[in-house]
């Protein structure tokens, strides 16, 4: 795959990342669940994790955990997309846990553990507002009343999401909801509940304050350790590395052209209208890498202080005019990664994964 972008990947500073969160967490009593889903749960980054103190996994695709017991990792992991009814055998035999809000789904995953001689653990999913999964505040009880003494499965926590579809940010407030309703379940039910989910990166920023809501007692994170960001808040985490991925692309053409298409302006490749400014020619770099590699919109230049001005599915274009360091055909251009563009470049066969200390992985 000589030519291919390369995403470089940095295990030393993930490692160090997951230390820091790991410890800052603790000291608040709080449990990191490693989320591996932003990487395709390639085992080289979670072992880079654990070697950081993460005792717990979570990955939304049952493809990612099948993967890691293939790869002889045997953590407690967490499936964090609802189960699907379809695929409930799979759940049971690979996951120690599952979050959930639909009681059909927990009724099939205890006959699937019955039938299988397990013990699965449910995490029930409350919305608290972000509107994504999860069961109403004031259905809860009521939903626990339903699944409550079915055999094959246990209640073992409350969780919620924050932030990934609604944009709702954590704070005292809708947490405190959920650490209440841990007691009033727990009264309901006649046992204690272990874990209160408080969701994931962007809750860190109440651990540096000092905010969480007594009770909550595990986060996931995936995008803080991996990338030291927190989207949600708009924010680099400042006691983390941002710089652990880095993805690079090859100059294939440098040309000076027109900043104006010249004829009738059509829909392009993907099916939308272009709008371009008439700014007079430009110095343009063409780079071997485009939206089939990466989602496009989830990097950034690194070196240089050149503008992307759009791809196509296997080229992207970059604006060198004004750039103070000299871009010529067969030269690297670098760029850094957000949490989407980590997500779509881990999961692409036409990149290829270069790990600090030359070992390398190539889906």
């Amino acid at each position: 795959m000589q030519g291919c972008p390369v995403l470089e990947i940095d295990l030393g500073k993930i490692t160090e990342n997951a230390e820091q969160v790991v410890e800052k967490c603790r000291e608040k009593g709080i449990q990191v669940l490693g989320v591996t889903k932003g990487f395709s749960a390639m085992h080289q980054i979670v072992n880079a994790m654990l070697a950081g103190g993460i005792e717990e996994l979570a990955d939304a695709r049952m493809e990612n955990i099948v993967e890691l017991r293939k790869q002889n990792i045997h953590n407690p992991v967490t499936l964090l997309r609802i189960p699907r009814l379809s695929n409930v055998d799979n759940v049971v035999q690979y996951a120690n846990t599952s979050i959930n809000s639909e009681v059909a789904v927990i009724k099939a995953l205890a006959a699937a553990s019955v039938r299988s001689g397990k013990v699965h653990n449910i995490i029930l999913m409350v919305d608290l507002g972000d509107l994504r999964e999860g069961i109403m505040e004031e259905n809860v009880l009521d939903t626990a009343e339903q699944i409550c003494g079915l055999p094959g499965v246990t209640v073992v926590g409350l969780g919620t999401n924050m932030g990934c579809f609604g944009g709702i940010l954590p704070s005292v407030d809708n947490l405190g909801i959920l650490a209440k309703l841990r007691h009033d379940l727990e009264r309901h039910l006649g046992h204690r509940l272990d874990i209160v989910s408080g969701g994931g990166t962007s809750t860190l920023l109440l651990v540096e304050n000092d905010m969480v809501p007594m009770g909550i007692n595990q986060l996931r994170i995936g995008e803080g350790i991996l990338l030291g960001t927190d989207t949600t808040n708009n924010r680099k985490i400042p006691w983390l590395h941002q710089d652990a991925f880095t993805l690079r692309a090859e100059v294939i053409e440098v040309k000076d052209k027109p900043s104006m298409p010249i004829g009738e302006v059509g829909k392009d490749a993907f099916g939308n209208t272009p709008k371009f400014v008439d700014i007079g020619i430009r110095k343009r770099a063409i780079l071997a890498l485009g939206k089939q590699d990466v989602y496009i919109e989830g990097v950034f230049p690194l070196e240089g202080d050149f503008n992307i001005l759009g791809a196509s599915s296997d080229h992207t274009i970059i604006d060198i005019t004004d750039t103070s360091k000299e871009i010529a055909v067969g030269d690297e251009v670098v760029f850094g990664l957000t949490y989407p563009g980590l997500l779509s470049v881990s999961d692409s066969r036409y990149v290829r994964k270069q790990f600090k200390g030359g070992k390398e992985y190539e889906n």
